[in-house]
């Protein structure tokens, strides 16, 4: 018996494919669709990671930031309405004309200070300033017992310009005179600056300086203001603690600029221990401060402030 063989195959393909392997070619399409989705994703994932990254969490800073704010400290019990408002007048008179602005906290608004002397209150005042200008850069802290006297003087260009900071510093300067072993860095690059402060003879001077907003100055005004230092009492109170962690915290160290006294603090007085004549206040200086009128019975801080307001307001044209 004979049986039929199978047809045989032919050698020219159907027009079209099987219906099984347009399957086939339709899950490869859909495999490969989504092997590329994840590999965009993946990369979009690594810009966005690599951008927050190389912008150090930097935020975008509002148009019309002021790039300073001038931080003067005002004791409300000891200050007749009067002085306060010439020294408002005279702060707002400079940030006027260079587009800073200005910030005048009061000592009683700082309670956490409790038993301290209440010049400690001049650091959390800084903190306070941080936080209400979180996109300013600097903040130019000036005691209340001093005024601007030349108000041509830019910020910036007369002091924390990197290229102005690195001709001005004070290079392996003793931090607190006249023969401290601890002494300011001699390699220091203007841009890395974060605290900008004047000595005399007497040690450190915090009635005028200058510190740039970041977690570096987050973390040195909570250094400062340790209630172990508050507790310590020191004779100079927030002074000498400023000159402790100055000295013995490498990290602050390393972001200060001392600069010579006559850019940012001259004086009304000539007293010997302060640096005598070569702080003596000259026509042309930046700043005048009554130093040491506060606690001097002899002395009255608004009279002495007077004789300068008058001039600051001749020159000015007021």
């Amino acid at each position: 018996m004979h049986f039929a063989y199978p047809p045989r195959k032919s050698s020219h393909p159907p027009a079209y494919s099987p219906r099984g392997q347009s399957r086939s070619l339709s899950y490869n399409q859909r495999r490969q669709l989504k092997i590329g989705a994840i590999i965009l994703f993946s990369l979009f994932l690594l810009i966005l990671i690599l951008s927050r990254l190389f912008s150090n969490g930097a935020e975008r800073i509002p148009p019309g930031t002021p790039e300073v704010v001038i931080v003067t400290l005002i004791d409300e019990e000891n200050m007749s309405k009067e002085y306060i408002a010439k020294i408002k007048e005279n702060r707002r008179d400079y940030a006027a004309r260079h587009g800073y602005t200005t910030f005048f906290p009061t000592i009683s608004s700082y309670p956490n200070i409790k038993d301290s002397p209440r010049t400690w209150a001049l650091v959390p005042a800084l903190r306070h300033a941080l936080t209400l200008h979180p996109h300013s850069t600097y903040f130019f802290a000036l005691s209340p017992h001093a005024l601007i006297m030349n108000p041509t003087l830019n910020l910036r260009t007369h002091i924390f310009s990197p290229k102005t900071l690195e001709k001005i510093m004070l290079r392996e300067k003793p931090v607190v005179p006249p023969d401290s072993v601890i002494k300011t860095f001699g390699n220091l690059k203007g841009d890395r600056i974060d605290l900008i402060l004047t000595q005399d003879g007497e040690g450190l001077c915090q009635g005028s300086f200058i510190v740039k907003n970041g977690e570096w100055a987050r973390f040195f005004l909570d250094t400062w203001f340790d209630p172990l230092y508050r507790s310590y009492n020191f004779q100079k109170a927030e002074a000498h603690a400023l000159e402790h962690i100055v000295q013995w915290h490498p990290t602050i160290l390393t972001k200060l600029a001392l600069i010579p006294n006559r850019l940012l603090n001259t004086y009304n007085v000539n007293i010997a221990s302060r640096g005598g004549k070569d702080n003596l206040y000259k026509e042309g200086d930046f700043v005048v401060r009554l130093v040491g009128c506060e606690t001097d019975p002899n002395r009255s801080c608004e009279d002495e402030f007077e004789e300068f307001y008058r001039r600051w307001k001749k020159g000015k044209g007021g």
